[in-house]
């Protein structure tokens, strides 16, 4: 029996596209979850000011870790339908038509949210406009919220798809 070594670098390049699609899924939706279900609550209970602060300065990182994990999600997904694997295309199975749905819209509302509400908070803040800044982080929030709840409808879909061989 031969081997292929086309065929196993095919294997281990879908591999490891595969273990950084997931990383970048994990860092994306853990970070809203972390935001929305833990931190959040923590700050309701301190004052505007600081809370509005604490946001001002958690956001940039997180907003960095979104974008390398669009880029990743964006990279390492079409990547892989484009190279043929698993079908190509039209080979992905309903649950990656559904996760790619998803994640496109997933992705244009925190591309909304990023050039929207976080640019209109950080001019208010910078301007010590805390109420105006307020209103950005609940729109901020808004957004996040949405987008949460698709990522986890996504997680489910891709591990339940897979499973299923949908």
């Amino acid at each position: 029996m031969e081997s292929n070594p086309v065929g196993m670098l095919f294997d281990y390049a879908y591999s490891i596209a595969m273990a950084l699609h997931s990383l970048a899924a994990v860092i994306w939706v853990g970070g809203m979850f972390f935001g929305h279900m833990i931190l959040r609550p923590v700050l309701m209970e301190r004052p505007p000011e600081e809370r509005l602060a604490v946001w001002r300065q958690v956001f940039p990182r997180f907003f960095f870790w979104v974008w390398l994990s669009i880029l990743t999600l964006l990279l390492t997904g079409y990547s892989t339908l484009l190279l043929g694997f698993k079908g190509g295309l039209a080979g992905g199975g309903t649950h990656v038509d559904i996760m790619q749905l998803a994640g496109l819209v997933m992705m244009a509302l925190y591309v909304q949210l990023f050039f929207g509400p976080w640019q209109g908070f950080k001019r208010a803040f910078a301007t010590g406009d805390l109420a105006k800044a307020a209103e950005y982080q609940v729109r901020i929030r808004h957004i996040i919220t949405i987008n949460l709840i698709l990522g986890l409808l996504n997680v489910v879909v891709g591990v339940a798809g897979s499973l299923l061989g949908a």
